[in-house]
């Protein structure tokens, strides 16, 4: 009688268990959330932000460059111009100022031509000079601020957007478990997630830009009254 007892038991464990695995085996493996299919699911507002996600990088590297390039140092130039100046000879100057191709080389190019005239007036061609050269740095920077500004704004919009439809498809098919409100919305606000960082992202490129032009700024001003300080020279 103990043996049976014994055998029935055996017999029920290894049921237990085969059961247990095939349960297991059986068992759907739950997928992995994969960003890209995350920004699929966002739908067609992904769009407008994905366009200007690529404008604001593509604004923001070729302002970078352009005006790095402008703040490159100009020691050599000034120096040059310096010399050219003190000698007399002001037809090597310009040519020099010419053929550096800068904003600060146009300004004292400028400059070198309305020698003869009073210092203010000489003054005044290199400021309107120089305005012009800043508007050129500055030309484009505001379309990051305003990817920035609308971005979240798309974000937003498309989650808006998600929550009217989820709440639409409940009041048609009268479903209103927490499985479909919620497999819903976290699929739509994937896209106020990815109106956030690009408005983050341009926020930021925005601002570096501003601070670059603001360096070339004090730069140009330094040099411009080191170049009004070299002609002032003669006359003391």
């Amino acid at each position: 009688m103990t043996l049976l007892t014994l055998l029935q038991d055996t017999v029920t464990s290894v049921t237990d268990t085969a059961t247990h695995i095939a349960q297991t085996t059986a068992a759907p493996k739950q997928e992995d959330l994969r960003f890209g299919d995350l920004l699929v699911k966002g739908g067609w507002v992904m769009v407008p932000i994905g366009i200007l996600a690529v404008l604001g990088l593509v604004i923001f590297f070729e302002r970078y460059f352009t005006i790095r390039k402008a703040s490159r140092n100009e020691s050599q130039l000034m120096s040059q111009v310096r010399d050219n100046i003190h000698r007399g000879n002001l037809d090597s100057a310009m040519a020099i100022c010419k053929n550096s191709n800068t904003p600060l080389g146009r300004m004292l190019q400028k400059g070198l031509l309305r020698i003869g005239r009073p210092i203010k007036d000489i003054e005044g061609a290199i400021e309107n000079v120089g305005k012009i050269e800043v508007s050129k740095l500055e030309k484009n920077i505001g379309i990051i601020g305003i990817v920035a500004g609308i971005a979240p704004m798309f974000g937003f919009l498309g989650t808006i957007a998600g929550v009217i439809k989820i709440f639409y498809d409940i009041s048609k098919t009268d479903n209103i478990s927490m499985g479909v409100i919620s497999g819903g919305l976290y699929v739509k606000m994937v896209t106020s997630a990815a109106g956030l960082f690009v408005g983050i992202v341009a926020y930021v490129c925005y601002h570096i830009l501003n601070m670059m032009v603001d360096k070339v700024i004090l730069k140009l001003e330094t040099d411009a009254i080191e170049f009004i300080d070299l002609l002032e020279e003669p006359s003391k």
